[in-house]
């Protein structure tokens, strides 16, 4: 399709919107960083056929458009931009429908529940409208400079919903989180806008409890089908959602590996690396790295709770970035905190090897330890943390292609 589309905001690096309207239709879809005072001449040129807009320019560009819809007032920014047929911008907010569509697919109910919204910002509002339009019973918004602050929510501890439409927990600025939902004893549901990571602490601190929750990556996806479908006046059937954000988690979320020491997780790290042209990260390597000697001289100098300091280090920082193969050391499963930051990005893959054949050279816990005692302890850690579970084969590359099954 001829035309000219895009995305106009201020910063635009880490933006999935290109990759999501690539599987929408045959159009080019270009990315324009701009800055405030570069919106107006931007918009009065005219040169494109439909644009998406992203922060901090959802209000900046309300004022120079010839319509607004009327969705779009209700909730008060604009994220998409048609160039009518008579060259009129007319204005819309795909983002309600993004909630909209979100909340139904985390199948959480909000009528007749009392919602915790957190945050009071322009997401804030779009969440308001949508939970509100739901039948929510009762909106309580909570942010840092109001009366319902973040310190002081007990009287709103019976919440039934919690949303986060603040950018707490979003890379780089992982691993944060605004709310304990062990004070929260009648959650049936929370969602998160962010979507990257995209896995939030809120999200798994709600997965933990087995309760309904849902991450950003659906509304983003939603609301760009909505936006494809002002776009060329056209309808796309919802089934392309669930595509998107297949494709998307994995492109963009990392592959992981877990296992008992020697069990083949950097050979197979290796070949997976090698099948999706993704950087292979091993975890003992970038500790040696760090500390400027090797594994057992770490052990000798530092013992063992040193070691697990620098690796949990290592891991909190390459366990929030993407389109990784992390293969990890054996024993990382045994310190609480790598779980999350390993499962936030990532499909954690459990490589099981008979502990017969584990090699145990230059492993200083392997060498000290029954390895069968050592197995038995970890394997429930193993399978705790792992989202997949395989039985090493025979070889290397027949141990990787069961992974690349899980995949396909």
């Amino acid at each position: 399709m001829e035309g000219i589309y895009g995305l106009i905001g201020k910063k635009l690096g880490h933006s999935y919107s290109p990759q999501i309207h690539a599987m929408l239709g045959d159009y080019t879809y270009n990315l324009y960083e701009l800055e405030e005072n570069q919106v107006e001449d931007f918009l009065k040129k005219r040169e494109f056929d439909a644009i998406n807009v992203t922060i901090p320019y959802k209000k900046t560009v309300m004022p120079y458009l010839d319509e607004i819809d009327e969705d779009a007032l209700k909730i008060g920014s604009v994220n998409t931009v048609i160039k009518e047929k008579d060259g009129f911008l007319k204005g819309y907010n795909t983002d309600y429908y993004g909630c909209s569509y979100m909340l139904k697919k985390g199948k959480i109910d909000v009528a007749g529940k009392k919602v915790l919204i957190l945050g009071d910002g322009g997401a804030s509002v779009t969440v308001q409208s949508v939970v509100k339009d739901l039948g929510a019973r009762e909106i309580v918004v909570a942010s840092l400079f109001t009366e319902t602050n973040y310190d002081h929510l007990d009287p709103h501890f019976d919440s039934d919903v919690i949303i986060n439409a603040t950018p707490v927990g979003m890379y780089p600025k992982n691993l944060e989180t605004l709310v304990n939902l062990d004070n929260f004893k009648n959650l049936s549901g929370v969602a998160d806008v962010v979507y990257n990571p995209e896995r939030t602490l809120l999200i798994l601190d709600a997965q933990r409890r087995n309760i309904n929750c849902i991450s950003g990556l659906y509304m983003l996806a939603a609301q760009g089908k909505k936006a494809s479908e002002y776009f060329f006046n056209s309808k796309i059937d919802d089934g392309i959602i669930d595509t998107i954000v297949k494709k998307l988690s994995f492109e963009l979320t990392n592959i992981i590996l877990v296992g008992m020491p020697g069990c083949g997780k950097t050979s197979v790290g290796t070949e997976l690396a090698k099948h999706y042209g993704r950087k292979l990260v091993d975890t003992d390597e970038l500790i040696v790295e760090k500390a400027g000697m090797s594994i057992p001289e770490i052990f000798e100098k530092n013992g063992e709770k040193g070691f697990r300091s620098l690796e949990a280090e290592v891991i909190r920082e390459v366990g929030k970035e993407k389109e990784l193969v992390i293969a990890t050391g054996g024993g990382a499963v045994t310190t609480a905190e790598n779980f999350d930051a390993l499962r936030q990005n990532g499909t954690v893959i459990f490589i099981n090897r008979n502990i017969d054949i584990l090699p145990k050279d230059g492993r200083p816990l392997s060498l000290a330890n029954d390895l069968s005692q050592m197995y038995e302890k970890r394997l429930p850690l193993y399978r705790s943390i792992c989202h997949y579970e395989i039985q090493a084969a025979d070889t290397v590359e027949e141990t990787a292609e069961k992974i690349i099954q899980i995949f396909s």
